[in-house]
């Protein structure tokens, strides 16, 4: 891409309160592991050329976490752009750990929270991190109700000692960030929303107020055949694909939205990023948010 694209990337995010400023189009590095986020990838080299494309297409937001591979998708950051350009925001979290059964456990306790700091210190090749999400691990894909303060507040300390510059929240409800704020300034909430899964539609609203990055992840998660059909409809009338509309939408949907969306693919890559230059006209957007009210329409 050339500097004029790399500047349709959504346009620029300042986290608040922080230095960092960001596109609001990212990365996100999960799929750059192995099968089932574990291991090392089938082509490495492949997934060292897309997160070197991600750059050089103006990206300079990675996220990532050492609980991926495990240890795996952070070596290949590092391998891939280490010296890091000076704009580059790399979101690592904390909460869980990958053992051998591959299996996805909490770690929460303030020792293993302070060792997944230092894994993705030393795997990224960082004296600081930039910022680390504290990512509740429950039951479920879904967060759940429950104090988080003592994790919170092991974070808090850690940014202290200067080894985390800022601290956001993933997998959250609305209490669980009122109850971190109360400790910490949170920068970002990073959670599970899309077209067809709009349950944090007030909490995107209220974090807007304050400035907050709202992070989704699973863009096209969670979809029927006919909800599938009406994206594809509008989808077809831009000439664009159906991801590239749902992530359109996302960045229409409010300004302090930003993308992660994740490939081990470059032809994907790029699809991804052209998902910011496409105009969502009003009745588009009527339509596409008629997807959420018709699932839930057939759920009662």
């Amino acid at each position: 891409m050339n500097s004029k694209q790399a500047t349709e990337l959504g346009g620029n995010f300042a986290f608040p309160g922080t230095p960092l400023t960001v596109k609001r189009v990212g990365y996100g590095a999960m799929q750059l592991a192995g099968p089932g986020v574990f291991g090392p990838p089938r082509d490495v080299e492949g997934a060292l050329s897309v997160l070197r494309e991600a750059i050089s297409a103006g990206v300079n937001h990675i996220d990532t976490s050492d609980f991926y591979g495990p240890h795996v998708t952070n070596e290949i950051i590092r391998r891939a752009l280490h010296p890091y350009p000076k704009d580059l925001v790399i979101v690592t979290k904390v909460g869980a750990r990958r053992p051998a059964d591959k299996s996805w456990q909490r770690a929460i306790s303030a020792q293993d929270l302070t060792e997944a700091v230092h894994d993705n210190l030393r795997n990224l090749g960082l004296d600081a991190l930039p910022i680390v999400n504290y990512r509740v691990m429950g039951s479920g894909l879904g967060p759940e109700e429950g104090s988080i303060g003592e994790q919170v507040t092991v974070l808090a300390k850690l940014q202290k000692e200067g080894l985390i510059r800022h601290i956001g929240l993933s997998t959250v409800t609305a209490t669980q960030v009122a109850e971190a704020q109360a400790i910490t300034d949170i920068v970002c909430v990073q959670n599970n929303y899309n077209l067809a899964h709009r349950e944090d539609d007030a909490l995107i609203d209220l974090l807007a107020q304050q400035g907050i990055a709202y992070v989704p992840y699973f863009p096209l998660g969670g979809f029927s055949p006919l909800q599938s059909s009406s994206l594809t409809s509008v989808a077809e009338r831009l000439g664009a694909t159906p991801m590239q509309v749902a992530l359109s939408w996302l960045l229409h949907r409010s300004p302090n939205i930003l993308l992660i969306p994740g490939t081990s693919s470059v032809a994907h890559l790029r699809e991804n990023l052209a998902a910011a230059r496409l105009q969502l006209s009003p009745p588009m957007l009527k339509q596409l948010d008629g997807i959420a009210a018709s699932g839930a329409a057939r759920e009662h």
